[in-house]
């Protein structure tokens, strides 16, 4: 009898592949008692409604007592966010989690009163107070917010309602993430000698990786089907977000959708479409790189599980404490300071948690708040495509870190349009530098697949999910139906547009990638990462190419928070997202992969 690979129970993973939560609360009773004091702290806050304009002190001495609570909130949630993920079976976790969520909703609907009545007092008159008392110094950029979003600040009585739908809006999200890493199952994938391994939302992308071409096949159709079976109900947990999406972009008077998130970040909607134009007018050189990818692997036809087949017989092996002195060397231009806070968080004070587990939520994160360290999630696999995620998340976390010492809570939280660039620069300046220290060729070709996965997800799938997402809430907005039906048959065509001719796919299983991002309930969240890679590749080349000048705007531009616009504080980096040049050197870039590629195919080192 063949045995099957499982996975473990999240009981059985040793306690060093697991993040330390302990540093938030030391157990669930303070937890708790966290909880319960920030419940008990919402009436006094309520005091304060219809007295702000009294004048700067009882302005300052209310928004100190708010930030006191939000900061504990904030832990509170994220505590029972964090433990939940990475055990989807844990229901006193997922408890938490919801707990959590319903004490921060509360506290902001009971502080909802703060906007319209600091609109109320008037730009020019809280200007003046901040030069009265030093505890509001800090709120020029703020107040600058404040009045650029005026026309969408409603009165206290719908502030309020908007709060409150908060929670049941947020329903949808957790469903799907109750059902995708909870109830759904996948059948096993199986090798070409029939021995199975589990499929699960830790181990997909280990396997789709897999040289077994069979495992990967039955992985990533299992995977697939997993999600067809449950397509009407993720069809309408899906709609139910785009609703979510609409009905808060009308209750605050945006046109659209798109704009309200754009908005937000202000952001012009210029720059969302400037990077679907370019992303569609640059096909050509994914389809090139299909055609190489097939003739390297020696294959007759291209199909969509081939995209990640490795190239080389035998890829690197990189356990996590090697990964993290190649990331760490590959970091070391920024400076020993942030070298050293990096291997500390991830080998000494375990930000990481990196075990493979049954029950673990999908993909990988970086999480944390004002008053914790950074908490990344992800399933850490022995190789290239793990330590480049590593990279990633700890860009983030570093991302986090850095803002958080930096600026007062206020500022504390980055931009969408700015979260995925530090990521993404971690990445490239990895990769970069282990081109230049590991020159086997076979090491080069795995970092050259590497690179070119990077780019697939971030430069292929996510602008096509963009597109697709676009597409999605206009037909919802001019009141068109939409159905599981209909959301398949758009998503396979976008993929089609894409893979052209070279790549060999079913449209149902390529037709459900949408339900199989979380994303896609993040309000036009994936153009980000496309429009990210871009501005850190040119970071990157600026770094390489520069001093400690260009070092120390980089390590200003990670420092910054919400202190300003995400355009802004990118330009102060040395990138000007509003031109699309650096979209278009990004796919440059990628192009140099596909010639370096193309090359160890025709001299036959491959």
């Amino acid at each position: 009898m063949i045995e099957k690979n499982l996975l473990p129970l999240r009981s059985e993973v040793p306690l060093h592949e697991t993040w330390n939560l302990e540093n938030i609360f030391p157990d669930v009773q303070s937890w708790e008692t966290a909880r319960e004091t920030v419940l008990n702290q919402i009436p006094s806050l309520i005091t304060y409604k219809g007295q702000l304009s009294q004048g700067p002190k009882t302005l300052a001495t209310f928004l100190e007592q708010y930030e006191t609570s939000l900061r504990l909130a904030s832990k509170v949630m994220v505590y029972g966010m964090l433990a939940s993920s990475v055990d989807t079976h844990d229901q006193n976790a997922q408890a938490m989690a919801g707990q959590g969520q319903t004490a921060f909703v509360r506290l902001h609907a009971a502080t909802s009163f703060l906007n319209p009545e600091l609109t109320a007092i008037g730009f020019d008159q809280l200007r003046e107070w901040v030069k009265k008392d030093q505890r509001l110094a800090h709120l020029d950029h703020f107040i600058d917010e404040l009045e650029r979003k005026k026309d969408h600040v409603r009165t206290e009585e719908v502030e309020e309602v908007l709060a409150l739908s908060g929670e049941p809006l947020s329903l949808f999200f957790r469903a799907y993430n109750a059902i995708t890493n909870a109830d759904l199952v996948f059948k096993d994938a199986f090798d070409e000698k029939g021995a199975t391994k589990e499929v699960g939302q830790s181990s997909i992308d280990s396997l789709i990786t897999e040289p077994d071409r069979n495992v990967r096949k039955t992985s990533y159709e299992n995977y697939a089907q997993g999600y067809i079976d449950f397509k009407n109900t993720l069809a309408a947990l899906q709609i139910g977000g785009i609703q979510r999406d609409i009905f808060n972009a009308r209750s605050r008077l945006f046109p659209s959708s798109l704009e309200a998130s754009l908005s937000a970040n202000h952001i012009p909607a210029a720059v969302f479409y400037a990077l679907i134009d370019t992303f569609q007018s640059n096909l050509p050189i994914w389809q090139r790189y299909w055609r190489i990818r097939k003739k390297a692997l020696g294959y007759d036809q291209l199909h969509v599980y081939d995209i990640k087949a490795p190239l080389s017989q035998k890829s690197p092996h990189i356990p996590f404490e090697q990964a993290i002195e190649w990331i760490c060397e590959g970091m070391a231009p920024l400076g020993t300071e942030y070298v050293e806070i990096l291997r500390k968080g991830a080998l000494e004070d375990r930000w990481v948690d990196r075990a493979l587990n049954k029950g673990k939520r999908q993909g990988a994160f970086s999480s944390g708040v004002y008053d914790t360290n950074p908490f990344i999630m992800m399933s850490y696999t022995d190789n290239v495509f793990s330590m480049s995620t590593l990279a990633h998340e700890l860009g983030h976390s570093m991302h986090s870190y850095y803002t958080r010492r930096a600026q007062p809570f206020v500022y504390s939280h980055y931009s969408l349009f700015v979260a995925e660039v530090a990521s993404n620069f971690n990445q490239a300046m990895v990769r970069d530098y282990m081109f230049d220290t590991q020159t086997d060729s076979k090491f080069q070709l795995a970092l050259i697949e590497e690179a070119m996965s990077n780019f697939h997800r971030y430069f292929f799938i996510m602008p096509t999910l963009a597109r697709w997402e676009l597409e999605m809430h206009r037909r919802a907005e001019a009141g068109k139906p939409l159905t599981a039906e209909i959301m398949c048959n758009v998503c396979a065509d976008y993929f089609a547009e894409g893979y052209g001719e070279d790549v060999v796919f079913d449209r149902d299983q390529i037709g459900i990638t949408w339900a199989q991002f979380q994303h896609m309930y993040m309000n036009f969240y994936v153009y980000n990462y496309a429009t990210g890679i871009s501005a850190a590749h040119a970071l990157v080349n600026g770094i390489q190419h520069g001093g400690q000048e260009e070092v120390d705007r980089y390590l200003k531009f990670i420092s910054a928070g919400s202190s300003l616009y995400p355009l802004d504080a990118l330009k102060m980096a040395g990138v000007d997202m509003t031109s699309p040049e650096p979209v278009d050197k990004a796919f440059e870039a990628m192009a140099r992969y596909v010639d370096r590629l193309e090359e160890l195919v025709e001299t036959h080192q491959i």
